[in-house]
């Protein structure tokens, strides 16, 4: 409900001449609600100031397109939506980074990369080692889980309970885990 004070200034608004004054009391009682707006809408105090001062500064600047019987507070939302907008935009824009180099997309290629075929040999040894230190029972577990079988696969294959396949596998990850913990480390899977 309106009070009366702003009831009148909203009357006067309505007429084509809107004065100065009355426009300006009518812009400082929405401040608050346009605030908490572009608060909602950017997340960051200092860009909810700049977002509101640019509001305001729309709205002096084309006062005249104000319409009579219009609401000056879903007017300026509109202003204030847009303004946020168009400022995503260009800081999107902005922050984009255009490689114009020719031919750097070879680089990426997998096909254009070389892997350290030594160093995979010793990992892929260390790995292989690991896996025929298991017990039998653990070993055939976690080899048919590895090429790809499920655990009931495994279950039905083994003639044993889904729940003794789980285990084994449990215990095989485990053993291995702590078998090759040092590639963990070095590879950012465990910590130091």
């Amino acid at each position: 409900m309106l009070k009366a004070k702003q009831k009148s200034i909203f009357v006067k608004a309505m007429s084509n001449n809107i004065k100065q004054t009355d426009f300006d009391c009518m812009i400082k009682g929405e401040l608050f609600p346009l605030r908490n707006y572009a608060l909602s809408l950017t997340h960051n105090m200092e860009e909810t100031k700049d977002l509101v001062q640019e509001t305001v500064l729309k709205a002096y600047r084309y006062k005249e397109k104000f319409q009579e019987g219009t609401n000056l507070r879903g007017w300026l939302y509109t202003i204030l939506k847009n303004s946020f907008i168009n400022n995503y935009r260009r800081d999107s824009k902005r922050n984009t980074f255009l490689d114009s180099t020719e031919n750097t997309y070879f680089l990426d290629l997998p096909s254009h990369r070389t892997d350290n075929e030594a160093e995979l040999k010793f990992i892929r040894k260390d790995l292989e080692n690991a896996v025929d230190a298991l017990p039998m029972e653990l070993k055939v577990t976690f080899t048919l889980n590895a090429e790809g079988f499920k655990y009931h696969e495994i279950a039905d294959q083994l003639q044993i309970p889904i729940g003794t396949v789980k285990t084994r596998i449990f215990v095989a990850r485990r053993i291995l885990r702590n078998k090759l913990q040092d590639y963990g480390v070095a590879f950012g899977y465990q910590s130091a």
